[in-house]
């Protein structure tokens, strides 16, 4: 398959390069990052658009991703895909498919989940918003860059099951911490923390798979220096699509509100920015109730 990879960042370098090892004709343009070994190099977002069959997009934001969109939907061919990755508002995501639409061209917008490593080993997990049509032509390449890809509904519905997935991320990671952080002045052992709620009720992804206490659990951010796996700033941004896209549709999401109040707290006003969203924990520890 021919296809463009416009967005060569940290998850867009990675992915692009597994599309070109298993063999397909991979054309990438990002402003300031390099292609990958053999992805070829093109001239502008244009060249790199222009005759192919699917053009991927890794973007930012929404702002970003339509600008790009009124730049390449010109250049492609009618019966074309345009698949976008990013994690963006919904309405973006339904405004550019419309525009694609309007030129004969399909659109899926299908944000992922797996990060940087997910998206270097091929085993993200992609949400899919678009037709039944063009969901069966990129399948292929979900295959090849993750280990599963659902098909959530009409274009839009990638955007929205991404949100609601990381708005439940936040809100368990920070209950994750707040935990930790109230058992350590309770004189509980960690260790006997993690043994009981691993397997009790309190069970969750934030706590089995990437617990934020150093040394406990799988192998996690925690346990170097709170380096990013997905950054605070990350979260910040997703939970703000989140209440955003709550405000739109009338949605009360008293707890989602809450994470997005906390960090941005820990991404403005403290010491979040480029620390992993796990290290919530070393800032609960030193904090009491006022």
């Amino acid at each position: 398959m021919k296809i463009g990879f416009i967005g060569l960042g940290n998850m867009g370098a990675p992915m692009a390069a597994n599309l070109a090892r298993a063999g397909h004709e991979v054309t990438g343009f990002d402003l300031a990052a390099p292609c990958p070994e053999g992805v070829a190099s093109a001239a502008s977002a244009q060249d790199a658009a222009g005759g192919r069959d699917v053009v991927l997009t890794m973007l930012p934001n929404g702002r970003i991703l339509r600008a790009v969109a009124a730049d390449i939907l010109p250049a492609m061919d009618k019966g074309a895909v345009l698949l976008d990755c990013s994690t963006i508002d919904v309405e973006s995501a339904r405004d550019v498919a419309e525009q694609a639409a309007a030129k004969g061209i399909m659109a899926i917008d299908a944000p992922v989940s797996g990060g940087i490593g997910g998206a270097a080993a091929g085993t993200l997990t992609f949400m899919a918003g678009g037709s039944n049509d063009a969901f069966a032509i990129v399948r292929p390449l979900f295959d090849v860059m993750g280990q599963k890809a659902v098909h959530c509904g009409p274009v839009g519905s990638g955007q929205a099951a991404k949100i609601c997935n990381n708005m439940i991320l936040g809100v368990t990671m920070a209950a994750t911490c707040e935990a930790f952080a109230l058992a350590d002045k309770l004189g509980l052992d960690r260790q006997k923390m993690f043994d009981v709620v691993s397997t009790s009720s309190g069970y969750s992804w934030s706590m089995n798979a990437y617990c934020p206490a150093p040394g406990i659990g799988p192998q996690s951010p925690a346990d170097n220096g709170y380096r990013p796996g997905f950054a605070a700033e990350l979260m910040l941004k997703d939970l703000r699509l989140s209440q955003q896209a709550a405000q739109t549709v009338d949605a009360d999401t008293p707890m989602g509100e809450r994470a997005t109040a906390l960090y941005t707290a820990f991404v403005e006003q403290e010491d979040g920015t480029g620390q992993d969203f796990s290290a919530l924990l070393p800032r609960f520890e030193k904090r009491g109730r006022g």
